[in-house]
């Protein structure tokens, strides 16, 4: 590149504007680069067995659906489009685009105009004597620029941080479609449980209630006693007091789940009972893929890019900042005259500002940008240590909670078998009454417990999904409220990625 050198330019002007542009070629810039920590990674998760099964393409695809209840995916997809959680977060990743414009401006040259028209009467009575003309107009038209050069990175760096905190907020946004998509699932298991309770409830009410009817038939033909009638009502009174309970948790479960996908509050179309939703299966991978799966993780870890940056930025204040400005136009007595020639002003110069003495204001800066950056990296490390024990439970959670359920169904059988004997020895006249109520409420507590066991493994289910992550994010994505402004992966530092 030729430059051309005026010969009526001052040689500290050209002296200064040399020094900028080599500092903006070599691009210098303070402070840390960011290098992503060592961190202590498990080779394995404890539960392995359950994952040696595992499909290794499970973490990648739309998981809901393979409940097998197309009404759940038709929620899934209104809660992307429509949950406010999501609406907000995208208008969040705007936010922080637009403060990303604002910062990385300061790297380039600034240009405004000004125009200036005004009319004065001077007093004549004062020292400096008026003008000839009084009042008089005066008018004035200036082209303006100015550029701060980034002589040691600061804007470098704060640009480096603005880009990393959008980042963030997009790792944020991914990271509530994650929350929103496996609360939708949870919520519509939880409706189902509560739906086969009440039928559980419904169906032993009406057998409580057809034994107090025969039973008071049996009272007033002397052949039970008034003890065993009242016995009986207060079975079926247990039973009426449960079912309200379970229908207002119902309701408000189906008021919860509207509000979750977007709409107000109403009922809820289903599907599949809770005994026939599937299982997904389970979905493989190793402790390190949670670094580049799991949304959190990810926020985190931009969140320390920042923090990082930010140290450069706070170290820049030591050194002197630079700034070019200029400014053409014309001045005259009429708006009309201020283009011809003789009415042009000119003026260009060098404001260099050096810190000499703050009193400790820029070492706190910096002290303060780096144990920001200390915190930022324990939040990142907690972060990951939460994300590897999150899995860890939640495939203990798996395989715990299958077992659970089996065994309650083995209990609930077991005790409805011994419901019906009680029911026989009683008519036989081997056994009292009860010994009958007591194989009733001991079967319906367990069937209870087996409609919560069957949702607890759809639960933990879920929670392995979510705490895995996986490429299925990306795919209830393109069904999700978006950004006006698309962020890249490509505007993070290589090194955060």
């Amino acid at each position: 590149m030729r430059t051309i050198d005026h010969p009526g330019r001052p040689r500290a002007v050209r002296g200064a504007m040399g020094l900028a542009l080599v500092a903006l070629l070599s691009g210098c810039m303070l402070g840390p680069d960011y290098k992503r920590p060592e961190l202590s990674v498990p080779t394995k998760f404890r539960d392995n067995a359950l994952l040696a099964g595992a499909s290794a393409t499970a973490a990648d695809t739309a998981w809901w659906q393979r409940f097998g209840d197309p009404q759940l995916d038709a929620l899934v997809t209104e809660a992307l489009a429509n949950n406010q959680d999501i609406v907000a977060a995208a208008a969040r990743v705007d936010q922080f685009y637009g403060a990303l414009g604002t910062t990385r401006s300061a790297l380039f040259p600034q240009f405004g105009a000004q125009v200036t028209d005004t009319r004065t009467r001077a007093s004549e009575l004062t020292i400096t004597p008026a003008p000839g003309t009084n009042p008089f107009n005066s008018a004035q038209a200036n082209l303006l620029a100015s550029w701060e050069i980034d002589l040691f990175g600061r804007t470098r760096r704060l640009t480096e941080a603005a880009v990393a905190e959008l980042q963030a907020s997009e790792a944020a946004r991914r990271g509530t479609i994650l929350s929103v998509v496996s609360a939708v699932i949870n919520g519509y298991v939880t409706l189902r449980e509560l739906d086969q309770q009440v039928d559980v409830t419904r169906n032993t009410v009406q057998l409580r209630k057809d034994t107090l009817t025969l039973f008071e038939k049996r009272f007033r033909g002397g052949v039970v006693s008034e003890l065993e009638l009242n016995q009986a009502r207060s079975e079926y009174a247990a039973g009426l007091r449960a079912l309200p309970q379970l229908e207002q948790a119902r309701a408000q479960q189906e008021n919860a789940l509207s509000n979750l996908v977007g709409r107000n509050p109403g009922p809820i179309a289903r599907g599949k009972t809770i005994g026939e939703l599937v299982l997904p299966l389970v979905p493989a991978g190793l402790p390190s893929d949670l670094l580049e799966r799991r949304p959190d993780v990810l926020q985190a870890e931009q969140s320390l890019v920042a923090a990082n940056a930010r140290i450069g930025a706070a170290k820049a204040a030591y050194f002197p900042s630079i700034s070019l400005t200029g400014a053409f136009g014309g001045a005259s007595r009429s708006l009309s005259d201020v283009s011809k020639g003789a009415a042009r002003l000119w003026t260009y110069g060098v404001d260099v500002n050096l810190p000499i003495f703050t009193a400790g204001a820029i070492a706190g800066q910096v002290q303060s940008a780096e144990a920001a950056q200390r915190a930022s990296l324990a939040q990142y490390r907690k972060a990951v240590q939460a994300a590897f024990g999150e899995t860890e439970n939640a495939l203990v959670g798996v395989t715990e909670s299958v077992k659970s359920r089996d065994a309650s169904k083995m209990q609930a059988d077991a005790l409805s078998n011994y419901a019906r004997l009680a029911r026989k020895r009683y008519e036989g006249g081997y056994s009292s009454y009860l010994e009958v109520m007591d194989a009733d409420r001991s079967l319906f507590n367990a069937q209870l417990q087996y409609v919560d066991a069957q949702a607890a493994v759809l639960f933990q289910a879920t929670a392995l999904y979510k705490s895995m992550g996986g490429g299925w994010v990306n795919l209830a994505n393109k069904e999700a409220a978006q950004p006006a402004f698309q962020v890249s992966e490509k505007a993070a530092p290589t090194a955060a990625r």
